[in-house]
């Protein structure tokens, strides 16, 4: 009887006892996560602090699988981020699931935080870029650098580069029609002007080319590029210009070259082609390439649509585009969006409007590495102009457009299966 009495205390102990939760998912669908945004400031985290994670693409919104830890939970609810405690059979059920050849999902192993690099002007606030407002919101740590850096070989210290809204043309970002007068203008032209002698330059456009030229071998030594906005689109023009004067005498002091369209080469480009240069100086556009003119798309019907591709197959684009919605809101900057026919045929696009097929989100490979170029400004500001207010990103943790900055920056994290299309 006493014996009895002992087998059934222990098998009570045994089943009263917790099971051993193994795994913590990051839901990133749109109900159950508080902070869409901070989730990938965790995953990078986590990855940093040697901890395995995967990235279930297409579950629940492309959410991110990592062990139980008790700083890992900490940490969560310390960023005020939703997750969900796993058991190992659990865990398993889902990665079952995932590995379904019926379900258009797939699990991919993420390796290591990659090291971070943003290209952007000494002095400038994080509030001007998109990007380095998202990474300092998701507690993703960066490096900033800028020409000296570059033309010295330190890009060789990173795995992922963002270009700041920069001009490589040397035009000084086409501001000269609306802003020539601006103590800001006139202070930023005379420091440019500055560097690009004491970097051996006599022009602020050659120091630049040289500058584009340095990134693009980063990227085709298998470096991952990213661009927002003007960098997109004046990277290429750059690069396509090398030995043609493109710029009128305000902005280097000499006439441009005669003819210089028929000069154009765009057989070094990484994305565009049979592009237009605009050649007026007091237009603020570089080019045919941007859609902000011709686009006349009403505000409220301003949005853009991810593509669907098959995550077991194109497991790349699939990554870039994980979302907890198909449908992201528009936004403008001075490269909003990207022609369509101006496009390679090798690159691909990602995300476009379905109003006037423009594109709004790209991606290619050049060599061995990676770039992706998104157009607009701000996500979560339709319209940017100088000198208006900073997003609070507090108020947009959950921001469809800044989730897709962020799929960018753990990309290069992930262990690369050969794309079968």
């Amino acid at each position: 009887m006493k014996s009895f009495k002992c087998i059934c205390i222990f098998l009570f102990l045994i089943f009263a006892l917790p099971i051993r939760a193994n795994f913590i998912l990051l839901p990133m669908d749109e109900v159950a996560q508080k902070n869409h945004l901070k989730a990938y400031g965790i995953t990078y985290w986590a990855l940093d602090k040697q901890y395995k994670a995967s990235w279930l693409l297409n579950y629940r919104g492309g959410s991110f699988l990592l062990p139980d830890a008790p700083e890992i939970r900490k940490e969560c609810q310390i960023r005020n981020v939703s997750f969900e405690i796993l058991s190992d059979t659990e865990a398993n059920q889902i990665l079952e699931e995932i590995s379904s050849p019926s379900q258009n999902m797939e699990t991919v192993v993420l390796e290591k935080a990659p090291k971070i690099a943003v290209y952007t002007p000494k002095g400038k606030q994080p509030w001007d870029d998109a990007v380095t407002m998202v990474l300092t919101y998701a507690e993703i740590p960066y490096k900033e650098i800028y020409d000296e850096e570059v033309l010295s070989d330190q890009l060789i210290l990173y795995d992922w580069l963002h270009l700041h809204h920069e001009d490589f043309t040397g035009q000084y970002g086409k501001f000269f029609g609306a802003y020539r007068n601006a103590p800001w203008y006139i202070e930023q032209k005379k420091e440019a002007e500055a560097l690009a002698a004491k970097l051996g330059y006599s022009k602020v456009s050659e120091e630049k080319l040289a500058v584009a030229k340095k990134i693009r071998d980063f990227v085709i030594g298998g470096g991952f590029m990213f661009a927002m906005c003007s960098a997109t689109d004046s990277f290429d023009i750059a690069l396509s210009a090398e030995g043609v004067d493109i710029c009128e005498p305000m902005f280097d002091g000499d006439e441009s070259a005669a003819n210089y369209q028929s000069m154009i080469d765009y057989s070094r480009t990484f994305a565009f082609k049979d592009y237009i240069l605009e050649r007026r100086p007091e237009r603020y556009e570089f080019s045919n390439i941007d859609m902000t003119e011709k686009r006349k798309i009403p505000f409220e019907r301003d949005y853009f649509t991810l593509m669907d591709y098959s995550a077991k197959w194109d497991v790349i684009p699939s990554m870039l585009c994980q979302n907890h919605t198909q449908l992201v809101k528009g936004f403008m900057g001075q490269s909003t969006s990207f022609d369509s026919e101006l496009i390679k045929s090798n690159v691909m696009v990602l995300g476009k409007c379905e109003l006037n097929d423009e594109a709004r989100y790209i991606h290619g490979q050049k060599g061995k590495g990676f770039f992706t170029f998104y157009g607009g400004h701000d996500p979560e500001d339709y319209q940017h102009r100088v000198g208006d207010e900073p997003t609070v990103l507090d108020l947009h943790p959950n921001s469809p457009g800044y989730r897709l900055i962020l799929n960018n920056v753990l990309f290069p994290a992930a262990r690369k299966k050969k794309q079968k299309t």
